[in-house]
């Protein structure tokens, strides 16, 4: 555990401001932040990982194969190391559109798709184009030891919430309606995700895999709030070097969600109507609003 701790903290980056966005509570917008979305590693080499715990919002979504991969957002604050840092994906620049200017942090890319990348309206920070912010350690086997340091990017500022700029609105009231649940599995072709509601510690805590998640440190990853946002899954135009598809989630439009929030599961429905919008969940045709914390979106096949 010792030798773990080095990587035990969080992250790195930049600052890209988050553009105003409405409530779907219909607040006002909300002020500007800057966000950073790192790419992370989650086959069972890269595990554990470190810094996803400092994250605003965790994403996760389907590649290759069937698995899984994580986008950690951070803006209320940012951890010293973050990773194990892997590729992006074409998902990732339709996921990005609704913050103005994220920077993103990746191991690489596909070939044809680094051009859509560099062409993209946020801030690309790569392994190898940023100096000395990446580095490989720790016990993990390559590729799976990529981490980020965030001090040596620069830039750094912290204090406005992902969630918010991404339309999620938050209360600490416990919303009328959904029904008691204390479990929910999310499964991929190749990976799931099992939250389970502690009573004690008021978190969905994190299961990948059939095996409980923590970070480098020992910290269990625990979400005050999980979305189970169904979206259309396709092939994407591009392959990985084995040559196997990569799928893109569609995450514009609408559809049914589940929300779980303190020990309760609702019906929903998201809406995202264009790129450069965040997303609104309902339940009853009213907002739904998600508990103050962390909160991981799972982008199920609907």
């Amino acid at each position: 555990m010792a030798r773990r701790g080095f990587v035990a903290g969080a992250l790195g980056v930049v600052v890209a401001a988050c553009k105003p966005t409405t409530p779907p509570d219909g607040n006002g917008p909300a002020r500007d932040s800057p966000l950073l979305a790192v790419k992370i590693d989650n086959v069972g080499a890269a595990r554990p990982q470190t810094g996803i715990d400092a994250a605003d919002i965790v994403y996760a979504e389907q590649v290759e194969g069937g698995l899984s991969r994580l986008m950690a957002v951070f803006g209320s604050k940012l951890p010293p190391v973050v990773g194990p840092v892997r590729s992006a994906r074409e998902t990732d620049l339709e996921l990005l559109r609704q913050f103005e200017r994220p920077t993103l942090a990746y191991s690489g890319a596909q070939g044809r798709l680094q051009p859509l990348i560099d062409a993209a309206p946020l801030r690309a920070m790569p392994a190898g184009a940023s100096g000395g912010a990446y580095f490989r350690g720790g016990e993990k086997p390559a590729p799976h030891n990529l981490f980020l340091r965030p001090a040596t990017l620069g830039g750094l500022a912290t204090g406005a919430g992902a969630g918010e700029a991404a339309g999620f609105r938050f209360a600490a009231r416990v919303p009328e309606g959904g029904r008691p649940e204390t479990a929910r599995t999310v499964r991929f072709p190749s990976a799931r995700f099992t939250f389970d509601w502690s009573a004690q510690r008021r978190r969905w805590l994190v299961s990948m895999d059939g095996s409980a998640a923590v970070t480098a440190g020992g910290t269990r990853l625990a979400a005050a709030t999980v979305v189970v946002q169904y979206v259309d899954v396709q092939d994407s135009r591009f392959h990985d070097k084995f040559g196997a598809t990569s799928p893109l989630s569609r995450t514009v439009g609408s559809g049914r969600a589940v929300v779980l929030r303190d020990g309760r599961a609702y019906e929903a429905r998201w809406q995202r109507p264009t790129a450069t919008d965040g997303t609104a969940f309902t339940a009853d045709g009213q907002p739904l609003a998600f508990a103050p914390g962390q909160v991981w979106v799972v982008f199920a096949k609907r």
